[in-house]
């Protein structure tokens, strides 16, 4: 499955065991030996307060608490294969409590929750909370907005998103000390108030086409810097997602589409 171009191999954990090592999770991930893809989701059962259980591991074999673009093909996926016939489902990830809603147009609504400022709460080392941390980086010093949305987030702002230094400081910055649990990275660059271009350098993936979680930090700086509206359109190199966010202690709210591309099966 892909959620603009961010994408996914997604296996029914309920009606078969489904038990990967980090070797398995890496083999698939590989797009020249295995299936290839982003990151790998895993559909569970769980406990009474939730409909489904929603495991995320990133190509390096690493599990992480949140996806936002995995999350809208998660309800795509459940209410394709008859597993639930709710349009708007809870679903159980680390990260705590998603409400994931397919919309009458085939597009996926998610409540992403509400946005992680504290350093701590992140996790990044900090004295204290402030609006912009300085990181340095090859000996220089990069201006770099840090935010939680259910997973750890770095974003730039930067003036050409297409001479952005993704590929070159991306992975510095995802595995800076002063991110103890890595970090995703975002590189944002304003439009207009409801405009943004982002690119993300993923956590575990590297540069992908799309970041449901990525967009919505993004749109959550800008917010909160008065630099955009409330309503913001977040165009990515897959494609583009709406995130919504009141400010405060108010959810964000992402709107996507979610495609499935092939169904298969796979000797491990």
């Amino acid at each position: 499955m892909h959620g603009l171009g961010n994408d996914f191999v997604v296996f029914d954990a309920i009606h078969q065991s489904v038990s990967l090592s980090a070797d398995q999770l890496r083999f698939i991930a590989d797009r020249h030996f295995g299936i290839g893809c982003d990151q790998i989701l895993l559909v569970e059962n769980t406990s009474e307060n939730a409909d489904f259980r929603y495991r995320i591991f990133n190509a390096d074999g690493g599990e992480v608490e949140q996806c936002g673009n995995g999350a809208r093909c998660f309800v795509r996926y459940v209410h394709d294969h008859h597993l639930t016939d709710k349009t708007e489902i809870r679903v159980e990830t680390l990260s705590g409590l998603i409400t994931p809603k397919l919309e009458n147009n085939g597009e996926v609504t998610v409540n992403m929750g509400i946005p992680e400022f504290e350093p701590t709460q992140i996790p990044f080392i900090a004295d204290q909370r402030k609006a912009t941390y300085s990181l340095d980086i090859n000996n220089q010093s990069v201006e770099i907005n840090v935010i939680s949305m259910g997973n750890p987030h770095a974003v730039r702002l930067v003036e050409d998103i297409d001479q952005a230094p993704v590929q070159s400081e991306g992975a510095l910055i995802e595995c800076h000390p002063r991110f103890p649990n890595r970090v995703n990275v975002g590189y944002m660059q304003i439009i207009d108030h409801h405009n943004i271009k982002l690119r993300v350098f993923e956590r575990g993936s590297g540069e992908t086409l799309a970041c449901g979680t990525g967009a919505c930090a993004a749109a959550v700086v800008g917010i909160s810097k008065n630099m955009l509206a409330q309503s913001v359109k977040v165009h990515t190199r897959g494609g583009d997602l709406l995130i919504c966010w009141e400010g405060g202690n108010q959810p964000v709210w992402m709107t996507g589409p979610a495609k499935t591309v092939f169904e298969g099966e796979i000797n491990l």
